[in-house]
């Protein structure tokens, strides 16, 4: 379950709260009881990393953009074995017909 940050506009009381995405946002403030409470906008918890993913996207503007699947910690490369070369065909046998 998701934690959701809220704000009283009326006392400025912030307060966060688990709740399920279906459950209703609290229409009351616990602090003045005003009816003036606001979800918040707030930033995950948590870090995105893996190919198509920036470094800039969680840092300030003005960094250079660098592709973490580049970075030098892997590469983005698998690290699941390569697949086994395929095996030459065999020749075809000659057929060498004798007569008699």
């Amino acid at each position: 379950m998701p934690i959701y940050a809220f704000e009283c506009e009326a006392c400025g009381h912030a307060f966060d709260r688990l709740q399920k995405m279906s459950d209703p946002d609290p229409a009351e403030c616990p602090s003045c009881g005003a009816l003036r409470v606001k979800r918040q906008l707030t930033a995950p918890s948590f870090r995105l990393a893996g190919g198509g993913w920036y470094e800039t996207d969680f840092k300030k503007d003005g960094d250079k953009k660098r592709n973490l699947a580049e970075s030098s910690s892997g590469g983005g490369k698998s690290d699941a074995p390569a697949a086994p070369a395929a095996a030459p065909a065999p020749a075809p046998a000659s057929s060498s017909s004798s007569s008699t």
